[in-house]
């Protein structure tokens, strides 16, 4: 995705194009020079910078506001999103979104076409609105938190598509030997005034509430409730998880009783690994135990289309 800083009430006439060239569509040679020629015909005066990782998006993204730039957009999926909004939550900036990545779970929340030129165009003519953003450990998710099975299932897709397998495919692979291989965490969890202590495959920490029932499932209606959601999974076998899975598609999810789900604004979990693998943002990190998750309330503002 692109991600825009722009300074408040400020006019967009410096702008810089931050460009994760290896995520999403941006690998693509001929979606790059879209990006291009879209951004010289929309917004002639931006300044384009390629970058090949997370570490040189964030850093184009300090230098730029370093430099005086209005407007920073970074161009990849929502790990490019999370790595500029890490630099600019708490700011003054505002952050806009050209949705370029896989699956776009960001932008798709928050209401940004799917067009280019019409994200773009976006950028001229939204409004700007604060948003949340979760925190653990220090480090900021813009969309959730993973624990347990979809790391590991990201770790193995990551491995299969460096050594060559098409993304979709490497997936599929992946989850299916991690079903057949993953065992339970051992967790004890503090939140929202309860002590649980659960073995669990899924860990899963939402910025705001997610909708994981019927057509809407996996999106959220607002980023600015001053919450996170938790869900923790009870059962482990491949079977039940696929059954989880299926009847969450079905809309019947509240009446299944293989998940818990908790509305909190802080909570601790720990474990007796020293170490814990970690999504935020569909990243794979790894963190030292135990994890502090907090909320930090209308701390990122974003650009959203104008309401009509």
């Amino acid at each position: 995705m692109l991600c825009f800083l722009v300074r408040q009430n400020s006019a967009h006439t410096a702008i810089h194009v931050i460009a994760n060239c290896k995520a999403g569509r941006m690998a693509a040679v001929e979606e790059r020079d879209k990006l291009s020629s879209l951004l010289g015909s929309i917004c002639p005066d931006a300044i384009l910078h390629w970058a090949t990782d997370g570490r040189e998006v964030a850093q184009f993204a300090r230098e730029a506001m370093q430099n005086g730039a209005t407007l920073i957009a970074a161009a990849g999926g929502d790990g490019t999103i999370n790595a500029v909004a890490s630099v600019l939550v708490g700011t003054e900036f505002v952050l806009g979104v050209l949705p370029f990545g896989t699956l776009n779970h960001f932008g798709r929340d928050l209401g940004i076409p799917v067009k280019m030129d019409e994200a773009i165009e976006n950028l001229k003519v939204g409004q700007e609105l604060a948003i949340d953003v979760g925190e653990v450990n220090g480090r900021i998710f813009v969309n959730n938190l993973g624990l347990g099975l979809y790391p590991e299932i990201v770790r193995r897709r990551e491995e299969r598509q460096a050594r060559g397998e098409p993304k979709w495919i490497a997936a599929a692979l992946a989850t299916i030997r991690s079903l057949h291989q993953y065992h339970r965490l051992a967790l004890q969890i503090t939140a929202a005034g309860k002590e649980l202590s659960r073995k669990t495959s899924i860990v899963f920490l939402g910025n705001n509430e997610y909708s994981i029932e019927g057509l809407n499932i996996g999106t959220r209606t607002r980023l600015d409730a001053g919450i996170m959601c938790l869900y923790i999974t009870s059962e482990t076998s491949a079977l039940k998880l696929i059954g989880l899975s299926l009847s969450a598609l079905l809309g019947i999810l509240p009446r299944n009783q293989n998940y818990e789900k908790i509305l909190t604004e802080d909570l601790w979990i720990r474990s007796r690994h020293r170490t814990l693998n970690v999504t935020l943002d569909g990243e794979v990190i790894q963190l030292e135990s135990p994890l502090h998750c907090r909320v930090r309330p209308k701390a990122l503002r974003v650009l959203i289309p104008r309401k009509r």
